[in-house]
């Protein structure tokens, strides 16, 4: 008979997904630039955006590692995190990698990170955080529950 992993089943490692995506805007970029509001201005405000996305990253991981619980969604959760970044947010760790996309699209003043962000954030949606809200609704159940009713998803 199997058993079910203790993990919530993602599809892949979002740093890996947003990784490759972030490639394979680099190359389009250098086939066909699509610069969005020239280079200063793109570089002050996608630098920002880094410098934002890191602070929450880093805020987000610490307050996992804190709490005694694995970072990596292969991992079983061992404890719900309702702290830290966790009070605003859900996923604050995605959130942060969403933003530094971003700024990193910026950074490099091309349309194709926009264009790239929305299958990205469809596979993010559907193959890492429901996944993971089914895996922790089973794990912690009203507890859960109760802290996804008071804690938006996303930002």
């Amino acid at each position: 008979m199997a058993t079910q992993a203790d993990n919530p089943g993602v599809v892949m490692r979002p740093p890996l997904l947003y990784g490759v995506a972030l490639v394979v805007v680099f190359v389009l970029r250098w086939l066909w630039p699509m610069p969005i509001v020239g280079p200063v201005v793109a570089l002050g405000v996608g630098l920002a955006l880094v410098v934002l996305s890191v602070g929450i990253a880093i805020w987000g991981r610490r307050t996992m590692q804190a709490a005694g619980t694995n970072v990596d969604p292969h991992r079983p959760a061992t404890v719900l995190v309702k702290n830290g970044p966790f009070r605003f947010s859900r996923n604050p760790l995605y959130m942060a990698l969403v933003l530094l996309f971003l700024g990193l699209s910026l950074v490099v003043d091309t349309w194709w990170g926009i264009v790239l962000l929305f299958p990205v954030l469809i596979i993010m949606h559907w193959g890492v955080i429901l996944r993971e809200e089914r895996y922790l609704d089973q794990k912690f159940g009203a507890s859960y529950q109760e802290y996804r009713s008071k804690v938006r998803r996303y930002f």
